[in-house]
């Protein structure tokens, strides 16, 4: 990132408030990794956070400054006061941006700052998509009128932003694509990344997974993800009948937790292993042939790219930022319909299959990501952004909430 004084510039002297509401998933990944660049260029970074979030150490770690800042994920009767929770942070911090991130965070952060900061929102995939009937069209709704408290719409992916221009978001859009940490996810281990997760064997940590049949290892397909309806994981345990059939010994592990994790753990026939919420999900790309996120939506999905810069080939759906992700010419091999069981199902098969095939995909993958989807890159970006919005003209452009 490049380092400029002076108040209208993102570097040295200047102040960013990460307003974050999502506990898990990608979100704070997303957040701490930029933290983290943003420090190392001068910023000073400041992370306002649910406490117990995975966020608020992992950011402390990266040199910002970490507040609580209490808000359930949805909507609800506690919307007023995390509304003035957030003003209390923004008069407390004084921030030359605000950075929210996120539907909830996106909500409470454009109610108190109310065009008295320069601010920032990122919808990390808007919030009606994941919505049906009055509540998508109240979601809509409110992203028409706050975009006027917008002074930058941050979507990670072109498709993301045409979605919002669709659904008649008129803000100042700008792509800036997910980054991802190529230092810390890589096709080996780092010195002292310590040793791969346990496949095999009883205990705490051991997954019990076969070690193979004569003499050849079992293929390994590791989902990572929230357990939630987003990410699909229903949609992959419906396919993954016909790839156990298919491949021998297959096994799939799922890596995370969420609210669907108990419907998830009673639908798993016994070759599908849940290894829970970890902390190092890099080990677990290591230990796949193949990684797969058939999710419903997206906004630009963090997981498979993390898989691709260790080395991995990827069987993605195709939602927003799904193609813009891939290497080019993977659309093929790697680029599934959305809610579509067999054609998941083919895809992954079609890859275990061919090992020789799913290695030239995985290196492909691996130098796509270390030239286009660096985290230091979106953090550039990210810094152009803020420039933009903190030296912009800015009146006061409160207004009352609408009823």
């Amino acid at each position: 990132m490049r380092v400029t004084s002076g108040s209208s510039g993102a570097g040295t002297g200047f102040t960013a408030l990460h307003l974050v509401q999502p506990l898990d998933g990608g979100v704070p990944r997303v957040v701490a990794d930029l933290a983290a660049a943003q420090t190392a260029a001068g910023l000073r970074v400041v992370v306002a956070c649910p406490p117990g979030s995975t966020l608020a150490p992992a950011a402390a770690r990266a040199g910002a400054e970490v507040l609580p800042w209490a808000a359930t994920r949805e909507p609800g009767p506690s919307l007023p006061g995390e509304v003035r929770a957030a003003a209390r942070v923004l008069d407390a911090v004084r921030p030359d941006v605000l950075h929210a991130h996120s539907a909830k965070a996106g909500l409470a952060g454009r109610l108190a700052a109310r065009g008295r900061v320069p601010t920032v929102f990122q919808p990390h995939a808007w919030s009606f998509e994941a919505a049906d009937g009055a509540l998508a069209r109240a979601a809509r709704g409110w992203e028409r009128w706050a975009a006027r408290w917008s002074d930058a719409v941050v979507c990670v992916s072109e498709a993301e932003r045409a979605t919002g221009v669709r659904a008649g978001v008129r803000g100042r859009f700008h792509v800036v694509r997910n980054g991802v940490d190529t230092r810390r996810f890589t096709p080996q281990a780092p010195p002292g990344g310590g040793a791969p997760p346990p496949l095999a064997g009883p205990g705490p940590g051991g997954l019990g997974l076969d070690a193979g049949r004569d003499g050849v290892a079992a293929p390994v397909v590791v989902c990572v993800g929230r357990l939630c309806r987003q990410k699909g994981q229903d949609v992959l345990l419906r396919a993954w009948d016909a790839v156990a059939r298919e491949v021998r010994g297959a096994r799939l592990v799922l890596v995370g937790e969420g609210p669907d994790g108990a419907a998830l753990r009673a639908a798993a026939p016994p070759s599908v292993l849940f290894a829970g919420a970890v902390a190092d999900t890099a080990r677990w790309y290591r230990a796949a042939d193949l990684v797969v996120l058939p999710s419903r939506w997206e906004g630009m999905a963090l997981s498979p790219l993390e898989a691709m810069a260790c080395g991995r080939p990827v069987v993605v759906t195709d939602v927003d930022g799904a193609r813009e992700s891939l290497p080019p010419g993977h659309a093929d091999a790697c680029l599934v319909p959305p809610e579509d069981p067999a054609a998941l199902a083919a895809a992954a098969v079609a890859l275990l299959r061919d090992p020789a095939r799913c290695a030239a995909l995985g290196r492909r993958a691996h130098d796509h990501v270390l030239s286009t989807f660096d985290v230091r890159l979106t953090a550039e970006a990210i810094a152009d952004v803020y420039r933009e919005a903190a030296g912009a003209p800015h009146p006061d452009r409160r207004e009352p909430i609408p009823q």
